[in-house]
């Protein structure tokens, strides 16, 4: 047996020395041992075969929510000649009912010949306006209906003197008067006088409509905006202004009942009554210590002017000495640092532009631009806020917790970054996780991942994150041909607790289709930023156990023992109603409006829309 085995050793090394002697190239080893053996080495069958990688060109992207050319509601003219019609319709009804000569009409219906005439005279009248507006005028002033705003003799009614009162008074309330522009009735001309009501009745109607919901339909400025639509029947508010006394107060009664949108109403008298600053400073200046600005001694001139007693004692020299300044030299630091705690500012020293906006202020028109469309974007909210709820409003980086109508709580946030912004609407608590699982959105994995993963399939292993097939089977990163499904990725993946978890030790939860919620974070260093957009669309909170005890109605105590725990989710017994808002003016606690930086340049698009709604009905007028 020895030998044989020696023998077949020789044979094998002089096959392989004469395949070197003699210049050919040698085999590879598995088709060496195939002709040798006829089979494979059993190591060589063990191994699992390579799974086929492409190679592509590019990883594919997500495209994220975009911002629209704002579509404005079109003006139809209102259809005179069917109200006629259906006026003369029912007069042949009453007739053919009580018969001619009838003492009296049907029960409930008034008199028409005192309208019907005038009404046939207006069957070539142009009167424009916004459809559910026109319908509206239609079938009210087709049915048994008198004129509301003028008399048989073409004068004013006291109705027509209080609603005439309110339109030209629209600008208190951030509105154009005109876009409610009536023409001065005409007494005793009846057709005249037939023109000025329908007008009056149309412009009431879009007041109304425009008091309740905005002139601006949110969702129609970008994906961003999400907000449910406030039914108005039109024809109920002519009804009411038909029958009531109090046409003024019922008018008014359309605003927001906030008490922010007062505050904002107030801010806005007072800015026109008010004169210009009389220092401006550029709002996007950005200075840190031992950089230079052109802006820099406006901002300290602007310190000097509003400057305290104990400020003017401690700085009054060092500001004389530094009112043309450009350069921010270190003596300078304190300063600031004192202007920005004054003004309720983390005093880091760096001169942004929430500090430039705290200390300086932006201009009047600046100043007046965001009031007004605050105003707009208070409408768009409910008419008066619930007595417990949370508002987070995304420029001020804010948070807060608002219980029996009350501020209870208010924290630091960070949101969405300019790619991946934060959704602006509404939606209610349900629930708080604590140690979650980041479930990574469809979006962030193709986004952010892929790329990784066209280079490196084994990357979500390494990091220790799980992947899950269509039937929730755990499978390796590594083997996925992450390439072959391009940004329709057929898996789950998600991060599980622990201290590195993007969402830290909790998450509170509002399920929505923007898979927008609070959380935690392990990156607590950016609270202490100026500017806070770093997320990927989520509000992160700088206390989040704070906000998990008072939504839930927990002691704080009772959060930390919870997160003594596991994975898990603690309902709340009463849903709260949550606002991730989007205000660059909003009044503080005490308040006071505030100004901030438009982060998303969102403004921008409000005043876009404004533009065209008035010249859409400039143009219908």
């Amino acid at each position: 047996m020895q030998r044989h085995l020696v023998r077949m050793g020789s044979t094998l090394g002089a096959a392989l020395c004469m395949a070197t002697t003699i210049g050919i190239q040698a085999a590879p080893a598995q088709n060496f041992f195939d002709r040798l053996f006829g089979q494979q080495p059993r190591y060589e069958r063990e191994l699992p075969p390579e799974p086929v990688r492409r190679q592509p060109v590019a990883a594919p992207k997500v495209q994220g929510p975009q911002y629209y050319t704002y579509k404005v509601d079109p003006l139809v003219k209102v259809d005179f000649a069917a109200i006629a019609a259906q006026r003369a319709a029912n007069v042949r009804d009453d007739l053919a009912t009580h018969g001619i000569g009838a003492e009296s009409p049907a029960p409930g219906a008034a008199p028409q010949e005192d309208i019907s005439n005038v009404l046939n005279a207006l069957a070539d009248f142009d009167l424009r306006a916004e459809k559910d507006i026109a319908d509206a005028i239609r079938n009210f002033y087709a049915g048994d209906r008198q004129f509301i705003w003028v008399s048989a003799d073409g004068s004013l009614t006291h109705r027509g003197e209080a609603a005439l009162g309110a339109l030209r008074d629209a600008a208190q309330e951030g509105l154009d008067p005109a876009d409610y522009a009536v023409p001065a009735v005409v007494a005793g001309d009846g057709p005249a006088a037939a023109r000025f009501e329908m007008t009056l009745s149309a412009r009431v109607l879009r007041y109304v409509r425009d008091a309740q919901n905005g002139r601006v339909n949110p969702n129609r400025l970008s994906g961003y905006h999400d907000f449910a639509p406030k039914p108005l029947d039109m024809g109920h508010v002519l009804d009411v202004l038909s029958d009531t006394f109090a046409v003024a107060q019922y008018l008014d009664s359309w605003h927001p009942k906030t008490a922010q949108y007062a505050a904002l109403k107030t801010e806005l008298a007072a800015l026109r009554a008010s004169a210009e600053n009389a220092i401006v400073v550029d709002p996007q200046t950005f200075v840190r210590p031992g950089g230079k600005s052109a802006e820099l001694g406006k901002i300290l001139q602007i310190i000097a002017r509003d400057a305290d007693a104990a400020m003017s004692a401690e700085y009054g020299a060092l500001l004389a000495a530094n009112s043309n300044a450009e350069l921010y030299a270190p003596e300078l630091v304190p300063v600031i640092k004192a202007a920005q705690l004054k003004a309720g500012l983390k005093d880091d020293g760096v001169i942004g532009p929430r500090t430039v906006a705290a200390i300086a202020g932006n201009s009047k028109a600046d100043r007046l631009q965001k009031v007004l469309v605050a105003m707009e974007q208070s409408r768009w909210l409910p008419q008066t806020f619930p007595s417990r709820h949370v508002f987070i409003n995304v420029p001020a980086y804010e948070a807060v917790y608002v219980e029996g109508g009350a501020q209870k709580l208010a924290m630091r946030t960070v949101v969405g970054k300019n790619a991946t912004q934060t959704f602006f609407f509404q939606d209610q608590i349900a629930y708080v996780e604590f140690h979650p699982y980041w479930g990574i959105p469809r979006s962030i994995l193709v986004n952010t991942y892929l790329p990784k993963l066209y280079n490196d399939p084994s990357y979500l292993d390494r990091i220790g994150y799980e992947v899950t097939d269509s039937k929730g089977r755990a499978i390796p990163s590594s083997s996925v041909d992450w390439a072959a499904y391009g940004s329709k990725i057929p898996f789950d993946v998600r991060q599980p607790p622990g201290a590195k978890n993007s969402l830290g030790e909790m998450k509170i939860m509002f399920p929505n289709e923007h898979a927008i919620y609070m959380h935690d974070t392990p990156e607590k260093h950016l609270f202490d930023r100026e500017n806070r957009n770093f997320s990927n669309g989520c509000i992160r909170l700088q206390d989040p156990r704070a906000m998990a005890a008072a939504v839930l109605g927990w002691s704080r105590e009772r959060i930390e023992d919870r997160l003594k725990g596991k994975n898990g989710q603690a309902k709340l017994d009463v849903k709260v109603p949550v606002f991730v808002a989007y205000f660059t003016a909003w009044p503080d606690e005490a308040g006071k409006v505030r100004y901030y930086h438009d982060v998303y340049g969102r403004d921008a698009y409000v005043q876009k829309a404004f533009d065209r709604i008035h010249d859409t009905r400039a143009a219908g007028a």
